[in-house]
């Protein structure tokens, strides 16, 4: 009897579809039609509607000769615009470029011409800064006039505004679905810190995984009683396409809120006005609302317990005492770890039923780790770099987070030597290092980069972040190396105060040698707003550069 492997089962139409996002767009309007995709002051479209327009976007960037494999950059906070091209670019063939809009102009001129765009659709707000991205470019540009911001418009640079562009496409056009799952669906580039930023070019198949994934996770099913998830676009959708929860909201019939500009009180009303169930953020966002004045919390307090808010966060690791601020305010938190090249967020802090015994402080930090690899993640280790050995699991030994699977991007544009160096040994190096605890639970300890050698001791700058944050006038904290004669290398740290309290830096020091080792105390603590991307992580590079002249 033959094997069953050798049998004639071939692939087919019938029973092999390229895995896309697309299925999904395609399902929300068929199955429904009439439910509300996106809210964005007053505007509110749905599932069907914004099929259609997508439709149409696509139809008209047939019709100028943009297709397969041909880029198409925006530069957009999350507005309706930049939330519609992340399926209509895809279903015209093409790849979407989001930009961040906090770049400088030559650097946006670079991306441009890195990922060689065809086409700029870009909000006139930003107009100063990218007509001169732009100057002498062969672009053919898209103006965004959004018309539900009270902030004045920009100049217009294109010959088209975006509603025009989409009514001028067919609503009939017969969009394709990829011939290939890894066909590119977008380009992200990374922030490019100490050099040329790189472009990470991501696909189909790890996008469709990557949304079913965070379904599954946080989870954004709806629930018996009808309801659907109601999600708030907090993380700018520039940023790993604001972490793939687009794509999932498409997958699951639920809405987005989208937000242009993040305050306290614009995230306390949007979440009392449309009942949010989900958002992700920096801690810095969580600082935010943790901290804000009853004026702008008052909304809140219209919600009903019955609608729980699930958050994600990322990035550095909260502090245990925003933890617990967060949770008092209503706030199911969950943190989570990933990158650009692995499409956002691939590893969480799954919390286990057996946690609920611990008292608060230490279940705080429990909760503070980076967690466990999402079910779409087929690989996660901490290990030694040169040898590959994975770390004894003692929550101890530091080594760098690796992954592998189907979440992690194709590679980067134009650049084969970073890439080999990224797949070294058959897996992506995160640059990250962490420690594994006996639970199997990872926690980053620090960026390879960013590792304090002093003395030939190798000081964790995140462990001296930790204690600073114990500290009750301490808002936010970072800590970079120094340059020191005697030690190669010093600690520095860099405060945020929160309001009202006094600069004492004898008072932080003291409070660091409760909580540290004797050569793990900062040498220097410098107090001010500390600088931060558009994603809400501090920017560690200015904080050396600070310290080096200090």
């Amino acid at each position: 009897m033959a094997n069953i492997f050798e049998q004639n089962l071939d692939r087919c139409p019938a029973n092999h579809v390229p895995l896309t996002p697309l299925t999904f767009l395609a399902r929300a309007r068929d199955v429904y039609p009439h439910r509300p995709a996106y809210a964005y002051g007053k505007a509110l479209r749905t599932w069907g509607e914004v099929h259609e327009r997508c439709t149409r976007f696509a139809s008209a960037l047939k019709e100028r000769g943009i297709g397969k494999g041909d880029t198409v950059a925006v530069i957009a906070p999350n507005i309706p615009e930049i939330f519609e091209m992340s399926f209509a670019v895809a279903m015209a063939g093409a790849v979407v470029n989001p930009i961040n809009i906090r770049l400088d102009a030559p650097t946006i001129r670079y991306i441009l011409q890195h990922g060689e765009a065809k086409m700029l659709v870009t909000d006139t707000r930003f107009a100063p800064t990218v007509e001169e991205a732009v100057e002498g470019l062969d672009l053919f540009i898209v103006d965004i006039d959004d018309r539900e911001t009270s902030e004045a418009p920009g100049k217009s640079l294109g010959d088209i505004d975006y509603e025009a562009f989409v009514a001028s496409g067919d609503p009939h056009f017969n969009w394709a679905l990829p011939a290939d799952e890894w066909d590119a669906v977008s380009l992200n580039y990374t922030s490019g810190t100490t050099s040329d930023p790189k472009g990470v070019v991501v696909h189909h198949r790890g996008a469709h995984l990557i949304a079913l994934g965070t379904c599954a996770a946080w989870p954004m099913t709806g629930s018996g009683d009808g309801r659907f998830p109601v999600h708030m676009s907090v993380v700018p959708l520039f940023h790993c396409n604001g972490w793939g929860h687009g794509w999932a909201l498409a997958a699951t019939g639920g809405m987005t809120v989208l937000i242009r500009n993040i305050t306290a009180e614009n995230l306390y009303t949007a979440i009392a006005r449309h009942k949010v169930t989900h958002f992700g953020g920096a801690p810095i966002v969580l600082s935010m609302l943790v901290n804000a004045t009853t004026e702008e919390r008052a909304p809140f307090d219209t919600i009903e317990e019955r609608w729980p808010i699930n958050v994600y966060t990322a990035a550095a690791p909260p502090p245990p005492s925003v933890l617990a601020a967060i949770r008092e305010a209503g706030f199911t938190l969950t943190h989570v770890y990933g990158l650009t090249e692995t499409y956002g967020h691939v590893v969480e802090c799954v919390p286990q039923a057996e946690w609920a015994k611990f008292a608060a402080p230490v279940l705080a930090d429990m909760n503070a780790r980076q967690g466990v690899r999402y079910a779409v993640m087929e690989g996660l280790m901490v290990a030694d770099p040169e040898t590959m050995e994975p770390v004894p699991a003692d929550g101890e030994t530091l080594g760098e987070v690796l992954m592998r699977g189907n979440t992690v991007m194709k590679g980067y544009l134009k650049n084969r030597e970073a890439t080999e160096a990224a797949f070294a040994g058959g897996w992506f190096h995160s640059g990250d290092l962490a420690v594994v605890h006996p639970d199997g639970y990872l926690q980053i300890r620090d960026r390879s980069k960013d590792i304090i050698i002093s003395g030939g001791e190798n000081i964790s700058s995140v462990e001296i972040e930790a204690a600073l944050h114990r500290h009750d006038d301490v808002m936010l904290a970072a800590v970079v190396a120094k340059p020191d004669e005697k030690w190669g290398e010093v600690p520095a740290a860099f405060v945020e105060l929160r309001p009202g309290a006094a600069e004492d830096k004898d008072a932080i020091i003291a409070h660091c040698r409760e909580h540290l080792a004797g050569f793990k105390v900062p040498k220097s603590v410098h107090f001010g707003e500390l600088p931060k991307t558009s994603t809400g992580k501090v920017q560690k590079f200015v904080l050396r550069d600070g310290a080096k002249s200090t």
